[in-house]
């Protein structure tokens, strides 16, 4: 009888310990994408003539901007391979990703607060300006900042990356009216995570 009893007073408590280490178990399985290196590639919300050129491309690195590359060949471009890493001192979790091919590099992700440009940077560089909080959506995995999608792609219209895209942060949802004026091509964008596959002896975060 005691023993019976004593297994009736223990079984819920059992059975709340499991339930929580079930539920620590798939939280775990669910946020473990977040620490895989993934390229960013680009969908466009509307359908146009000027979405074919930046359509499924991918988002790339270079002079501390982030761009989309539209060319392939382009060796100027690095590939963006990131991941979600705690900013610090903020409370919540900053963007990371490498910037070189040569060495295991990491910058921070941020916006610009004057321009609203995405940019790459040291902390130095990052830390006057938004910085998080970056997330993704549950179901497509898609790219967001404090809390919504608010990417544009801006066309270059002079200087060194004429012709190029690169891409803003419309934190005003004005589509940049109120940075750039009229008259600019401006597309409304979406930034698919995309991981590579996770080679056997790789590190999650390691995708060389």
């Amino acid at each position: 009888m005691t023993s019976m009893l004593i297994a009736l007073l223990t079984a819920p408590a059992l059975l709340a310990t499991q339930e929580a280490i079930t539920q620590g178990q798939k939280k775990d399985r669910r946020e473990e994408h977040r620490a895989r290196r993934s390229a960013l590639i680009v969908s466009c919300v509307d359908a146009s003539p000027l979405s074919l050129e930046i359509d499924h491309r991918q988002v790339a690195l270079k002079n501390s901007k982030l761009f989309i590359k539209t060319d392939p060949c382009d060796t100027s471009l690095h590939p963006f391979g990131g991941y979600y890493l705690p900013y610090p001192d903020a409370g919540y979790e900053g963007l990371v990703s490498t910037i070189t091919d040569v060495a295991p590099v990491l910058n921070w992700i941020y916006v610009d607060k004057e321009t609203y440009e995405v940019k790459y940077g040291v902390k130095a560089d990052a830390h006057p300006n938004i910085t998080g909080p970056f997330n993704c959506t549950r179901q497509d995995k898609r790219l967001t900042l404090e809390e919504w999608e608010g990417f544009v792609a801006v066309k270059v219209e002079e200087g060194e990356n004429a012709g190029m895209w690169e891409l803003y942060y419309d934190k005003d949802d004005d589509l940049l009216a109120g940075k750039l004026g009229s008259g600019r091509k401006i597309l409304e964008v979406e930034l698919v995570r995309w991981e590579k596959k996770v080679r056997k002896g790789k590190p999650l975060g390691d995708m060389r």
